[in-house]
């Protein structure tokens, strides 16, 4: 487990580099986006690595790694959506969306830790490709709460399936690592 820490880590910390620095640059502009908006945009990204995974095949230079990359900072925006209200502002300070990005994380982290006791790490059995569609299979399950105003009746929420959307993204990143250092 200690490995699986340290590998997650390093990648949390890669996702962490993009999204504080394209705050940097772009502001918290997202924070405009409504929830749903977010979950399509999640949606979006998710299809283009299934493509990519069946085509073998792309056009456009932006690397399944990116993509993950980007699963896993659009999760955190849509949780910071959920938890924050508009009133808030749509400009957040550089310093507390570092903030808000590590507690999130942090909650992330310690579900994965618990998942990753009783499940034993059988994701590191699975494919990338199955990764990629329970992901998909998520964000479904996401548009469905959504369409249904965030009710259900025995289902975990918003926050569990973002989280899972993180983790399952993570582990995927681990995998490619592999994969590449195997090679």
């Amino acid at each position: 487990m200690q490995h699986t820490l340290q590998q997650y880590d390093r990648n949390i910390a890669k996702c962490k580099d993009v999204f504080i620095k394209k705050t940097i640059d772009y502001g918290t502009a997202w924070r405009i986006l409504r929830p749903t908006s977010l979950t399509d945009q999640l949606f979006i990204k998710a299809s283009r690595i299934r493509s990519l995974e069946e085509l073998k095949e792309q056009k456009v230079e932006e690397s399944i790694d990116a993509e993950y990359i980007g699963l896993v900072n659009y999760c955190v925006m849509a949780l910071i959506q959920l938890e924050l209200p508009d009133e808030n502002g749509l400009e957040l300070d550089p310093d507390e969306v570092e903030k808000l990005y590590d507690h999130h994380m942090k909650l992330t982290r310690d579900l994965m830790i618990a998942k990753n006791h009783d499940y034993g790490e059988a994701w590191r059995e699975m494919r990338v490709s199955s990764l990629t569609d329970l992901i998909l299979m998520k964000l479904l399950r996401i548009k469905q709460i959504e369409d249904n105003e965030g009710k259900t009746l025995i289902s975990e929420g918003l926050d569990a399936n973002f989280q899972d959307i993180i983790n399952y993204s993570l582990f995927a990143l681990i995998r490619l690592e592999e994969a590449i250092m195997d090679k």
